[in-house]
């Protein structure tokens, strides 16, 4: 880990130091590893938390390692860059959160186009009380028009991305929510290279009687046999056991 040292007041006991301009890098940054131990290859995604001694959170920092191979390890560095206006000073850096998809699943990195010649992602989501929507966008980044309907097949996947059993996928809202298209119907769609179709994952945390659920991964094809593309929307169902799915829609230019 590399935090800039603080000046030492001078001997005459008056602290001189010039103030970081605005906009400088703070020179923050850590040095990290990961190592694949399965027995196939993953991407991974790790979520770095800069914070103060007291734990306060001054910045976070995404770093995407792709396609590590069985029993090999990798290394990086990741760097705070320029700090908020008016954060406190950072002390230290800690792994918030870690991801792991397969390598062959994973989505693509940004301006990318995958073999397929589509580009499936997720947002990072909205939440308003209790009620939590994950939007999906598929992008024909490709040369050849695509034909598509209906809704995304879905499969929920565990932290050992195992299948996760006690879910009622339900097409539409389901009841969870009225609003923002889930149950407009499915119309079929014919994406042209550079077109984009929009979906969504709607759920709701409530917490009865039972056992709560979460699904860390979601595995998604844009239609039965399509390539598929594990994302991390992070799901806590609560015990309410139901996942809403918006049809495939066009997107608004």
């Amino acid at each position: 880990m590399t935090i800039p040292s603080v000046p030492s007041p001078a001997s005459s006991g008056h602290l001189v130091h010039a103030d970081p301009l605005a906009g400088a890098d703070s020179g923050i940054s850590a040095a990290y590893e990961v190592a694949n131990k399965g027995d196939r290859a993953l991407t991974y995604t790790i979520l770095f938390d800069f914070t103060t001694d007291s734990g306060a959170v001054m910045g976070n920092r995404s770093e995407t390692v792709r396609s590590v191979a069985p029993g090999t390890t990798r290394r990086g560095t990741v760097r705070l860059g320029v700090p908020a206006p008016g954060s406190s000073r950072v002390t230290r850096i800690k792994v918030a959160q870690v991801t792991k998809v397969p390598a062959a699943e994973a989505p693509p990195a940004p301006g990318v186009c995958p073999p397929s010649g589509l580009r499936l992602t997720a947002d990072a989501g909205d939440a308003a009380m209790g009620l939590r929507v994950v939007g999906l966008r598929l992008e024909n980044c490709g040369k050849r028009d695509y034909a598509l309907g209906g809704y995304p097949r879905l499969e929920l996947l565990d932290d050992d991305l195992a299948p996760v059993h006690g879910v009622r996928i339900l097409h539409g809202s389901g009841g969870i929510s009225t609003g923002g298209g889930f149950d407009d119907p499915a119309r079929p769609l014919l994406l042209k290279p550079g077109e984009s179709a929009v979906s969504g994952l709607m759920w709701r945390n409530t917490t009865g009687y039972g056992t709560p659920i979460s699904v860390p991964y979601v595995r998604v094809r844009a239609k039965q046999g399509a390539a598929p593309v594990t994302v991390t929307p992070q799901l806590d169902l609560g015990t309410t056991g139901k996942l809403g799915v918006r049809a495939w829609a066009r997107e608004a230019s």
